[in-house]
């Protein structure tokens, strides 16, 4: 199991990006740094996510493996959060991934540390 935090990347709003938006997820990797869905189905109840957002009360939920692919969900449909062909990407530093948020905007972030979580 790893820990990802990801990072809002630069955009219009934030010209630099933002250390304040984003998302700290727990979630089994395969040696290239892509999501390993075998051992999620192992390690479900602990693939977690947590949205942070500036001047917003966080965000917890589940990173979650469906028929459309990967998703965060916090338990309210209205709420679920779809992961751009999440199980492609590499999470490795300096990556990027696209992420649909619950207001419907899709927003880019920055792989911004990655470590192994303790056995």
């Amino acid at each position: 199991m790893h820990e990802i935090r990801l990072e809002l990347a630069r955009d219009h709003d934030f010209p630099e990006g933002s250390h304040n938006h984003g998302y700290v997820l727990h979630a089994p990797l395969d040696s290239d740094g892509k999501l390993d869905q075998k051992a999620w189905r192992t390690h479900a109840p602990a693939c977690t996510v947590s949205r942070f957002w500036v001047d917003e009360d966080d965000q917890h939920g589940r990173l979650v493996h469906g028929r459309h692919g990967w998703l965060f969900t916090y338990g309210d449909d209205d709420e679920d959060e779809p992961l751009f062909r999440l199980g492609e990407h590499r999470l490795n530093e300096g990556e990027y991934v696209s992420i649909t948020e619950h207001d419907g905007i899709q927003r880019t972030f920055r792989v911004a540390r990655v470590r192994r979580l303790p056995a």
